[in-house]
């Protein structure tokens, strides 16, 4: 059971450990995370060096240039913990060997005067368990939730204390590290980036961080790329328009697929010439991935995010249900236009849902929610189970009173069939193709594509027992 302590316990008690030593460069925010350290006290057992590099002609010097003009991002980031570490272990490795040195590095924008940008930056440690050891690496991307600069100053040093903490005294744990990032800070940070590395981090799967992340209610929205790496939207997405296509890819089908495909071609046709413009991201929610009583099975989780990896895929788990959050998530980051695509069936959820919750007047102020002129919804057919009848939206069954402005969504284009679908498809379920795969019944393969059906079978994915396959010796 992990000990809960005051952020100035935790700093003394870095202060007196003698084998803890290291540097902090610190952007934008002030010296808030050092200034801790030199506080409580003993400070010369633990520092070595700190640095605010605050004007930006000085920073350039020392940290070299960044292409895109911007110093609260990744690349910074990460050209300070290089800069730095290598520092230490110049100047420091002969001289005490004893030591397992550190780099603490962080680059943040406060909330300014207008509240026209938010608070968010990234930080990160470089640091070793054991003397001349290879070094881990823990990065984050934080967004500041507190209304005021001094507030989130504040938060940022809390934070820093927090991580260099859980480095040295929660490594063994990434579920129980990642809790106590937030040890003294509910609802004033999100954490929505956490990308572990090192000699004692080779077991982690960086999927699971961010999944983890959702879970204890971090932040509502994490992105990994096609290679399984935690990333964040703002640093490829910036004012260009993203695709979303939510479904719980459990096994990934045919249909699944096609959703993909089809929606993709609509969305580049309908907002941009140019395909680089437009981002396709696959999106599972946290309740698709539980099961009845709120548990994730992380060995199936695992399973889908790789198999869409697999298939050249971005993921972004999430915990946005309504899409509300989603959406503001999305244009807090300078995404230009924002498509979502779900099934006709998630759509009537959807809509009903938000009718049934704000029938006392406030559906206009519901509905204006996710119905920003910026976003347009994309609804894939679907056939009804039982009767086979085709759902698209001129036949949903809404409810009667808000059809009125169903149809104004309609006519505005807002909410829009996918076009050049493959009703070839329209039968397949996901959930009758994963009981097929794991009873290894005949025909489950034509429920998926050529691609998928063998990495299932090479892998014994979603379940396919090994031991029904044919060899030839």
């Amino acid at each position: 059971m992990r000990q809960f302590l005051e952020t100035e316990q935790k700093a003394l008690e870095i202060n007196l450990d003698p084998r803890i030593y290291g540097s902090f460069a610190e952007i934008g925010a002030g010296q808030e995370v050092a200034r801790y350290f030199f506080k409580v006290g003993a400070a010369a057992g633990t520092i070595a060096k700190t640095i605010s590099a605050y004007d930006k002609v000085v920073s350039d010097d020392i940290y070299g240039r960044e292409p895109s003009g911007r110093y609260v991002c990744e690349s910074r980031l990460y050209k300070m913990l290089d800069h730095e570490y290598e520092l230490l272990l110049d100047r420091l490795s002969g001289q005490r060997p004893d030591l397992c040195l550190f780099a603490f590095a962080d680059t943040i924008t406060t909330i300014n005067y207008h509240r026209t940008i938010k608070g968010q930056g990234w930080m990160g440690m470089r640091f070793q368990l054991s003397p001349h050891a290879e070094p881990n690496e823990i990065v984050l991307h934080i967004e500041l939730q507190d209304g005021n600069a001094n507030l989130q100053q504040q938060a940022v040093g809390i934070l820093g204390v927090n991580l260099l903490y859980a480095c040295y005294r929660y490594h063994a744990d990434y579920k129980e590290l990642l809790a106590s990032l937030l040890d003294k800070l509910e609802d004033r940070i999100r954490i929505d980036v956490v990308r572990m590395k090192g000699p004692d981090f080779e077991h982690i799967d960086n999927r699971l961080l961010l999944l983890s992340l959702i879970e204890q209610n971090l932040t509502d929205v994490a992105v990994f790329d096609k290679k399984g790496q935690p990333v964040h939207i703002s640093e490829f997405l910036y004012k260009k328009n993203l695709l979303l296509v939510r479904g719980n890819y459990n096994p990934s089908t045919l249909l699944s697929l096609d959703m993909i495909r089809a929606s993709a071609a609509q969305f580049r046709a309908d907002f941009s010439r140019r395909a680089m413009d437009c981002f396709v991201m696959t999106e599972m929610t946290l309740d698709s991935l539980q099961g009845e009583e709120n548990t994730t099975d992380e060995k199936n989780f695992l399973e889908r995010a790789r198999l869409l990896n697999h298939l050249g895929q971005y993921v972004m788990i999430t915990d946005c249900d309504r899409y509300h959050k989603l959406i503001q998530y999305a244009f807090d980051y300078r995404i230009q236009h924002l498509g979502l695509v779900l099934e006709n069936n998630l759509l009537l959820s959807l809509l009903s849902g938000k009718y049934e919750r704000n029938k006392d007047g406030r559906l206009l102020t519901a509905f204006g929610e996710v119905f920003t002129r910026n976003v347009t919804l994309y609804a894939y057919p679907e056939l009804k189970e039982g009767s086979g009848e085709l759902l698209q939206t001129h036949n949903l069954p809404i409810p009667e009173g808000m059809r009125n402005l169903y149809q104004h969504l309609l006519d505005q284009r807002q909410i829009r069939d996918v076009e050049g679908y493959n009703e070839d498809v329209l039968h397949i379920r996901s959930r009758e193709a994963l009981r097929k795969i794991q009873a290894a019944e005949e025909g489950w393969e034509a429920m998926l594509s050529d691609r998928v059906a063998r990495y299932i079978q090479e892998r014994g994915a979603f379940g396919f027992p090994l031991e029904s396959m044919e060899f030839d010796y």
